[in-house]
């Protein structure tokens, strides 16, 4: 599923996204997490920075994080540039980073799978990229799972250890 994720959207133009929504999941978009009808007045939509941070349940300062990382671009607007107006590519950019960060990916890996959605359109590379990440990211899951099981094993040993001891203690009472 995360593959679709990653494959079925387009941040420059959305149509292998509405393709996907159209021909893939007719009842709702897992990726807009909304329905059919809902989506289309969605996309056309801009956000501030509040309501961003709202429906994703983050801080503001950790949405202007994302921006200083490359990840957002918002347009400037009013005096000096001092608002923030989103619109749904950023929204889109930014639902793509929180799933990526679940996934246990950095956001320099985010960023660059994706920004092959601003390159010319060629899904292979798309997913060759987002298959590097993921086996790197597996194997590191799977050493850090092979640390843990060995760090559970001593503890058990130790325990039992410890269980005979008591045993022999509360024998000699």
């Amino acid at each position: 599923m995360a593959i679709m994720v990653w494959v079925s959207i387009d941040v420059n133009v959305n149509v292998m996204h509405s393709m996907h929504c159209r021909e893939l999941r007719p009842r709702g978009c897992l990726l807009c997490e909304t329905d059919p009808a809902a989506r289309s007045t969605t996309m056309a939509n801009t956000y501030t920075i509040s309501d961003l941070a709202k429906e994703f349940d983050l801080t503001t300062r950790a949405i202007r994080f994302y921006e200083d990382m490359g990840l957002l671009q918002p347009e400037r607007t009013g005096p000096a540039g001092r608002n923030r107006v989103y619109s749904a590519r950023d929204r889109t950019r930014l639902r793509l980073t929180l799933r990526a960060k679940r996934l246990g990916l950095s956001l320099t890996e985010a960023k660059e799978i994706i920004d092959l959605y601003d390159s010319p359109r060629d899904t292979g590379v798309q997913l060759r990229k987002f298959l590097d990440v993921l086996v790197v990211h597996r194997k590191q899951l799977e050493e850090q799972m092979a640390d843990l099981q060995a760090n559970l094993e001593e503890v058990q040993e130790h325990e039992n250890e410890a269980r005979a001891l008591l045993l022999k203690v509360e024998k000699q009472k």
